[in-house]
C-alpha cells in the first residue's frame, strides 16, 4: 500500500510538478478560449445552414455536419498536423488543434441548435412574423433565445466535453495539462503528476457537471 501511494499520490512530487501543470493549464484554457466560442458560433451558422430552403445550402451543411461529427477527432487532428503538411500547409500545433477541434466542435454544437430550433413550434414563427417582423428578426429575438434555453444543458455538456477533448493535443506536442504531466512523470518517473493532472480537470469540470444534471431535473 505505502508503494501504491508513493507511485500515485507522492505529494512532494506533485509540489515539484506544479509549476509545469500550471504552465499547461494555462495553455488548455487558451485552447478553450478559442474553441468554444468559435464553435458556439459557427454550430449556430451550421444550425441555420443545414435548415436553409435553399438545397444548394441546406444538403453541403448536412454533409458537413455528419462528416465531421463521424470523423474520431483523433484521426481529424492527426490528419490536419500530419497530413495537411504533404500538400504544402503546415499549420502550428496550436493551429492545428484549433481548425481539428472547431470543425468537430461546430458540427456537434450545430446539431444541438438544430434540435433547439426545431423545438419552437411553428406558431412562434407566425406570430412573430404577423408583428411584423422579418425572418431574421424573427429568428434573431424570437426563435433563437427560446431554442438556447431549451438546449442549454446539452450546450454545457458538450462544452464539458470539449474542455476534456484538449488533452488530445498532446498528441501534437501542443504543452496543455496532459502533456506536461506526462512530461514531469517522465522526469519523475511517478505516476503523481497524471494524478494531479486529473484533479484538476476533476475540480474544474465537476461544478459544471451537475449544473447540466441540476438544469436537466429543472427543465423535466
Amino acid at each position: 500500500m505505502h508503494d501504491l501511494i508513493q507511485q500515485f499520490f507522492n505529494f512532494e512530487i506533485m509540489k515539484a510538478a506544479w509549476p509545469m501543470l500550471l504552465s499547461g493549464l494555462g495553455m488548455t484554457a487558451l485552447i478553450c478560449v478559442i474553441v468554444i466560442p468559435l464553435g458556439l458560433v459557427s454550430g449556430i451558422c451550421a444550425a441555420l445552414m443545414s435548415m436553409s430552403a435553399n438545397p444548394w445550402i441546406r444538403w453541403p451543411t448536412i454533409a458537413y455536419v455528419d462528416f465531421f461529427r463521424a470523423i474520431p477527432p483523433l484521426v481529424l487532428l492527426i490528419f490536419v498536423y500530419s497530413g495537411l503538411p504533404f500538400a504544402g500547409i503546415r499549420p502550428s500545433p496550436l493551429q492545428a488543434v484549433a481548425i481539428g477541434f472547431l470543425l468537430n466542435n461546430s458540427a456537434y454544437y450545430g446539431e444541438i441548435y438544430r434540435a433547439g430550433i426545431q423545438s419552437i413550434g411553428r406558431g412562434q414563427f407566425e406570430a412573430a412574423r404577423s408583428t411584423g417582423l422579418s425572418h431574421t428578426q424573427t429568428m434573431l429575438h424570437v426563435v433563437l433565445p427560446q431554442a438556447i434555453r431549451n438546449v442549454l444543458p446539452d450546450l454545457i455538456s458538450n462544452t464539458v466535453e470539449v474542455v476534456k477533448l484538449t488533452s488530445l493535443a498532446s498528441v501534437v506536442s501542443l504543452a496543455e495539462l496532459l502533456y506536461q504531466a506526462n512530461m514531469a512523470r517522465s522526469v519523475t518517473f511517478n505516476a503523481s503528476p497524471i494524478v494531479a493532472a486529473a484533479l484538476i480537470y476533476l475540480l474544474l469540470l465537476w461544478p459544471f457537471v451537475r449544473l447540466v444534471s441540476r438544469m436537466e431535473r429543472r427543465l423535466a
